[in-house]
């Protein structure tokens, strides 16, 4: 399956604006691999503040943008998911240069390992071409009911 676009996207993962940070998937093999991208603009909220005059993604957002489609590659075998997967390690972090205003963050997932409720994806992006970051994400899926559980345990404490 390919081509899955911004509504698609917002079926399979909980985050809304401004921390979704995938514009659309063109490549998806559940549960293996994925490649998409995220069109950065000078509309982003972090460019008010890294940097007001020399604007910079922070590497914390290319790292959460890869961290979503990967999310994606975990989630999409489900139709009506009651899971959110939520980043739980980094591993090999590497940041080769800037992304700036006006570039378009292509990215590739693909899975290192699975088990039931946990995993690893090496994730790298790409600008022009030119690479901008890899990581080892390692990831952890809860299902909705499970929160609820975790809150209340947190409340009766």
């Amino acid at each position: 399956m390919a081509d899955i676009d911004i509504r698609r996207i917002m079926e399979t993962l909980p985050h809304r604006y401004p921390m979704l940070l995938l514009d659309r998937i063109t490549e998806l093999e559940p549960l293996k691999r994925a490649a998409g991208f995220k069109n950065v603009t000078i509309n982003e909220p972090f460019f008010q503040g890294h940097f007001p005059n020399n604007p910079v993604m922070p590497g914390i957002f290319i790292i959460e943008a890869m961290a979503q489609l990967g999310g994606t590659v975990i989630l999409e075998p489900k139709a009506a998911t009651t899971s959110v997967p939520y980043l739980a390690g980094l591993d090999k972090v590497r940041f080769r240069r800037p992304v700036l205003p006006g570039d378009r963050l292509m990215m590739n997932v693909h899975t290192q390992w699975l088990r039931k409720t946990y995993g690893s994806l090496h994730a790298e992006s790409h600008v022009d071409g030119q690479l901008v970051c890899t990581a080892e994400l390692m990831f952890s899926v809860v299902s909705d009911t499970s929160l609820f559980q975790l809150d209340a345990t947190i409340l009766d404490m």
